[in-house]
């Protein structure tokens, strides 16, 4: 019964990456390093595949790529305003090391996104002036990460009920369960 949930939920999440505009296009990710302060950011999804592994890019220097090595269990956070639907997902942050799959990716950023990746200092550093950020042409801190979720929560605010329910993957099968709302 709950395959239903699971179909409009897959659907929702590659349609973040296909459909123009689609709030699923920036999530939230979280993650928690060594330290005991989780760190919450905006992200951008990038590709989702079938058996819903989800694509993110990101400058190679960030915090979110130490928090990762350091603890490679991260949640995302999903809202869709209109459908009044929101997805809590649990997953393993794989950073992408296949270089030939980094440049194949590099290669269709558009060059006025490339910027992001090639500030001569590392993402978060102090400056005096936005106006003074300096590029280097020569190289690149292009990064992706993998996430492989394990959980997913489902959760669909309506009359007279809301509709939760919690997803777990087994092997290779997602089993349902609801939960209350």
């Amino acid at each position: 019964m709950t395959d239903f949930f699971f179909e409009e939920l897959s659907e929702e999440i590659h349609k973040g990456v296909n459909k123009k505009g689609h709030p699923f296009r920036y999530i939230t990710m979280a993650t928690v390093g060594n330290g005991t302060v989780a760190r919450l950011r905006t992200v951008v999804l990038r590709q989702v595949s079938k058996d819903l592994r989800l694509t993110i890019y990101t400058d190679s220097r960030t915090e979110k790529i130490n928090h990762i090595k350091e603890n490679n269990q991260i949640s995302l956070l999903l809202y869709h305003p209109k459908k009044l639907l929101q997805l809590k997902i649990e997953g393993i942050a794989q950073l992408v090391t296949d270089t030939e799959r980094l440049k194949q990716y590099w290669t269709g950023v558009q060059p006025s996104s490339r910027k992001d990746y090639i500030t001569n200092q590392s993402p978060g550093s102090s400056i005096n002036n936005p106006e003074q950020v300096e590029y280097i042409e020569d190289e690149n801190y292009f990064a992706m990460i993998d996430i492989v979720p394990s959980k997913i929560e489902y959760l669909k605010l309506k009359r007279p009920n809301h509709i939760r329910v919690a997803f777990k993957k087994e092997n290779s099968d997602w089993n349902g369960t609801f939960l209350v709302p």
